[in-house]
């Protein structure tokens, strides 16, 4: 890692091309990361301009007790790939799933990001065993709690990404056998979460610019950036006008599923459901309801204890 020969925004932009992302995809996704922020598109060269800074920001990313489903959706995520944009935008120096090192180099790649004078930022993945001192959950013959705990500290600042880190997850649902924690109670710190099972890429990428540019977001009791998460899943839905007429489908295959009729008998959890989902949709195409599927308030705290059964009337 070297931040004195970060690359300017011209370089990194020609850099983005070579790898088949265009300018005009570019600055398209940027413009859709600034709608998600609640900015005009005015604001999407300053979402550029975060993206494409000389200096790249070193960021560590740790993967806790969880499936690895949000760094997938991040990977997945389409005009421009994620991961093109990740790798040429900030300098990404731990990430146990993407990462070439292996072994005591990746142990060194970590040690030199947390060492850096220039700082880190750290992003979490996954929940936190705490069972047995943490030793249920191990990465590199090291508890991933006390490692969590040693390193949060240290960054300038923490994004849980995914409900797992934000609050726990499955892992943390009842009976909770690994008596598995957030990173805010393993920590004591205040961290930036970007929830959902899996959370939206664009809401991370948009949490990222919004520190970079303007620093930490304002956020709500649960620790979620407004912007993203401060109106109701239900108020924004496309099927609002079905519940509105009291139109349900009664079943997943009946003909008023078909014809879009509001899913909330079958179980959604839309109405107390904080998220921007059909606002900002997956790859710009998608979200579950749209697709057919109920809410099932995955960006809640505790959503697997709280929100179950998923698929009856809550």
């Amino acid at each position: 890692m070297n931040f004195s020969v970060g690359l300017g925004r011209d370089d990194a932009e020609k850099r983005l091309e070579r790898n088949g992302v265009s300018r005009r995809d570019f600055m398209k996704f940027c413009a859709a990361v600034a709608a998600a922020m609640g900015m005009g598109p005015a604001f999407a060269p300053k979402v550029a301009q975060a993206l494409t800074a000389k200096r790249r920001p070193s960021v560590v990313w740790l993967h806790n007790a969880e499936c690895t489903g949000c760094t997938e959706a991040a990977l997945r995520t389409i005009k421009p790939f994620i991961d093109s944009l990740i790798l040429d935008t900030i300098s990404l120096d731990y990430q146990e799933t993407i990462m070439a090192a292996a072994g005591d180099a990746a142990e060194d790649a970590l040690h030199k990001a947390v060492e850096s004078p220039d700082g880190f930022y750290l992003v979490v993945e996954g929940g936190l065993p705490t069972i047995d001192g943490g030793n249920w959950g191990m990465v590199s013959g090291h508890p991933m709690l006390a490692t969590t705990k040693k390193l949060a500290p240290k960054a300038k600042g923490v994004i849980c990404i995914g409900t797992c880190a934000a609050y726990g997850g499955i892992q943390k649902a009842k009976p909770n056998p690994s008596q598995s924690i957030s990173v805010t109670e393993a920590t004591g710190l205040a961290t930036i979460n970007i929830a959902g099972c899996p959370p939206n890429p664009i809401n991370f990428i948009g949490a990222v610019v919004h520190v970079l540019e303007k620093g930490i977001p304002e956020l709500d009791s649960n620790g979620r950036p407004k912007i993203f998460f401060g109106e109701l899943v239900h108020d924004n839905c496309e099927r609002l006008k079905h519940f509105e007429a009291s139109e349900f489908a009664p079943s997943f295959d009946s003909e008023e599923a078909k014809k879009g009729y509001c899913l909330y008998e079958l179980g959604c959890k839309g109405p107390v459901t904080y998220n921007n989902c059909p606002k900002v949709l997956f790859n710009q195409v998608n979200w579950p309801v749209k697709a057919g599927h109920p809410c099932i308030g995955c960006s809640e705290p505790d959503f697997w204890d709280t929100m179950t059964p998923f698929y009856e009337q809550g």
